[in-house]
C-alpha cells in the first residue's frame, strides 16, 4: 500500500526517552478549557467537501471520474481565491500502465518568501485488495477516508483562506498517483509528489515547512507522532501536538510514537526538505478497519475527526489569543 507500517518497539521506547528536539510538549492535561480559535474551522464544510468528492466515484487515474474530479478541484480553488497552477504528467505505474495524472497547487500569498505547504493526495487505490470479500478484490476504492478526507480538510481551509489573510504564504497542494502502489515495493507509492519535488512548479521552490494530512476523517481516529516525521522536524510537530492540545484535542494527537509510515512526505524527506505527516493509526489495528477495502465509504467519515485535524492546521495559520 502507499502506507507501510513497520514495528518499531524499540524506536517507541527511543523517542519516547527524549528525541524531541529538546522541548517540552503539552499533553493536554491540566487545559482547564480549550483556547478559543481566532478563524473557526466548519466541519460540515469540510465533510461535504468529503462527500462530493466520493460523488464523482473512484477517482482513480485514467478514469472520467478522476478527471471531471481534478476539474472540480481546480474550479474550487479558483473560487476560494487562490492562484492555481496544474502539473500534468504521464507517469509509468510499477505494473506498467500509464496514468494520466496532475497534481493541483493553489497558493494564498504567492510572493511571499516564507511559505507552508499542506498536502493530500486525491486519487484513490484501483483495488480493494484489502477487503476480506475476495470477490471486492478488483474494484477500486471510493477513498472517502484514504485520499478525500485529506483533501476535504484542505478545501475547507482555501475556503478560509480565501476570506483571511494569514502572515506567510501558504500552498496547498493536491498530488495524484499515491495510492497506485505494490506491497513491497516503497518507490512504487506516492508518484506525484516524488514527480512534484523533483519538477518545482516555481523555480527554486522551497517550503519552510510541508505537512501532509492523510485518512484524517475516520470514526475515533487519533494521530500519534509518524516515525519519519518526528526524524525529520521534531520542532514542527512539537508545535502541532502543543497546538492541538490547546485546541482540546489531545484525545486525538496522542503524544506518543506510531508507526512507521511510507507516503508523501517521503518524498520530501528524500529530497532534503523536512515534512511530517498526519495520519490516523490505531495501536490495536493499524490504519482504520476499512483501508483498501469497498467499505471505505461515507459511513466512515466523522466531522469531529475532520474537525480535530482542521481546527488545529487553522490555529497553526491563525493562533488564537492566549489568555
Amino acid at each position: 500500500m502507499q502506507k507501510i507500517i513497520l514495528s518499531l518497539t524499540a524506536l517507541v521506547i527511543l523517542v519516547a526517552c527524549g528525541a524531541r528536539g529538546g522541548q517540552a510538549v503539552a499533553s493536554g492535561q491540566g487545559v482547564d478549557s480549550p483556547v478559543a480559535p481566532r478563524v473557526a474551522f466548519s466541519a460540515d464544510s469540510a465533510y461535504n467537501y468529503v462527500r462530493r468528492q466520493v460523488e464523482f466515484g473512484p477517482r482513480v487515474p485514467n478514469t472520467d471520474a478522476h478527471r471531471c474530479a481534478g476539474d472540480w478541484l481546480v474550479s474550487e480553488l479558483c473560487r476560494h481565491g487562490a492562484e492555481v497552477t496544474e502539473q500534468k504528467m504521464t507517469l509509468t505505474a510499477f505494473d506498467g500502465t500509464r496514468l494520466d495524472t496532475r497534481n493541483i497547487m493553489g497558493r494564498y500569498l504567492p510572493d511571499a518568501e516564507e511559505r507552508m505547504l499542506f498536502v493530500a493526495h486525491w486519487d484513490c487505490r484501483p483495488w480493494s485488495d484489502q477487503d476480506p470479500d475476495p470477490d471486492k478484490a478488483s474494484r477500486p476504492v471510493d477513498g472517502a477516508n484514504d485520499g478525500a478526507s485529506g483533501v476535504g480538510v484542505l478545501l475547507e481551509m482555501a475556503r478560509l483562506l480565501g476570506a483571511n489573510s494569514p502572515s506567510v504564504g501558504v500552498d496547498i497542494l493536491f498530488v495524484d498517483a499515491e495510492d497506485w502502489g505494490s506491497d513491497g515495493d516503497e518507490d512504487s507509492w506516492a508518484l506525484g509528489a516524488h514527480y512534484f519535488v523533483g519538477n518545482p512548479m516555481f523555480p527554486g521552490y522551497r517550503p519552510s515547512s510541508v505537512i501532509v494530512l492523510d485518512m484524517v476523517g475516520g470514526r475515533n481516529a487519533r494521530f500519534p507522532r509518524e516515525y519519519f516525521s518526528q526524524q525529520s522536524d521534531p520542532v514542527l510537530l512539537d508545535r502541532i501536538y502543543s497546538t492541538a492540545a490547546a485546541a482540546g484535542f489531545a484525545d486525538r494527537f496522542p503524544n506518543e510514537m506510531g508507526g512507521a509510515v511510507t507516503d508523501d512526505h517521503l518524498a520530501f524527506i528524500k529530497a532534503g526538505i523536512p515534512a511530517v505527516d498526519i495520519i490516523d493509526y490505531r495501536p490495536d489495528t493499524g490504519f482504520f478497519p476499512a483501508w483498501h477495502t469497498g467499505s471505505d465509504t461515507m459511513d466512515q467519515i466523522d466531522s469531529e475527526s475532520l474537525r480535530a485535524v482542521g481546527q488545529t492546521m487553522i490555529n497553526l495559520l491563525f493562533p488564537p489569543e492566549q489568555k
